[in-house]
């Protein structure tokens, strides 16, 4: 099977094509790396020529509000339409788990647009709705500094390990659609804040941790469960302290850009 993925050099793109290749598919990771732009089209057609699957795990590289949704709506309905022209019978994109509960956020205003893009075409779809992941919190911390202190909100969250969120779109790529949304998570849930803290101290990150309640994530105000999963979300096998014992949780901090990404979402909140 021909299974095209959109931001496949990524962190979540990578890992997916080896998933799908390690299983006998053709994977294609298709990136602007790789001459394949979905805003402008560029090598969109020929990239998504015989696939019978097409999988989105694309992020825009700037969170400020109007550009951040330009992104989305312009590179899903390029997708969208050259799909539709190739017969693709599948269209999978990566979204976040509270999406709808995050309205305050021009970031998440432009997933739920994403989203509707994706509900309203006449692709057969499915949409995974994931946590938020252990790579990405000590890049939470750097962005929530308030003077020399994180301040970050006590909400609770259930995020995953990288390799989890890969494995389950790799696995919801490779079903029949659903035209509707999955939701996936880790298999353990924390205080936003009581984790952040964990994740310094496995860093001998000395930094003190804030339980804030005028905190807000990615521009928006959390409720207690802003951001955990249903009871039916399909849930990933790695525990935060496996985690730590990995490879990946030796890296000590997120991409530069995805935390300039936070960074510019943080200050258009303020």
């Amino acid at each position: 099977m021909k299974i095209v993925v959109i931001g496949g050099t990524g962190l979540i793109g990578s890992k997916l094509v080896n998933k799908l290749r390690e299983h006998g598919h053709e994977a294609v990771a298709a990136s602007p790396n790789s001459g394949v732009n979905t805003v402008t089209g560029e090598g969109l057609a020929e990239a998504v020529k015989s696939a019978s699957v097409v999988v989105d795990v694309s992020n825009s590289p700037s969170w400020e509000d109007a550009a951040v949704l330009k992104f989305f709506e312009t590179s899903t309905r390029n997708l969208l339409t050259s799909e539709a022209a190739a017969g693709v019978g599948h269209h999978v994109a990566l979204s976040v788990v509270g999406t709808d509960r995050l309205s305050e956020s021009g970031y998440f205003r432009a997933k739920i647009a994403q989203e509707k893009l994706i509900k309203e075409s006449s692709i057969p779809y499915t949409i995974v709705q994931a946590t938020q992941f252990f790579e990405f919190l000590k890049g939470l911390a750097d962005i929530s500094m308030v003077g020399d202190k994180v301040h970050v909100p006590h909400a609770l969250f259930q995020p995953m390990a990288a390799d989890d969120v890969a494995t389950a779109v790799g696995r919801v790529a490779v079903d029949a659609p659903i035209n509707g949304a999955v939701e996936i998570g880790g298999p353990e849930q924390f205080r936003i804040d009581e984790l952040v803290k964990r994740r310094l101290a496995s860093l001998k990150d000395p930094r003190e941790v804030i339980a804030d309640p005028n905190a807000l994530y990615s521009g928006a105000k959390l409720s207690e469960r802003t951001l955990v999963p249903g009871n039916d979300a399909r849930l990933g096998e790695t525990r935060f302290e496996t985690w730590l014992t990995q490879p990946a949780a030796q890296i000590p901090s997120a991409p530069q850009s995805t935390v300039n990404k936070e960074k510019e979402s943080q200050k258009k909140a303020s």
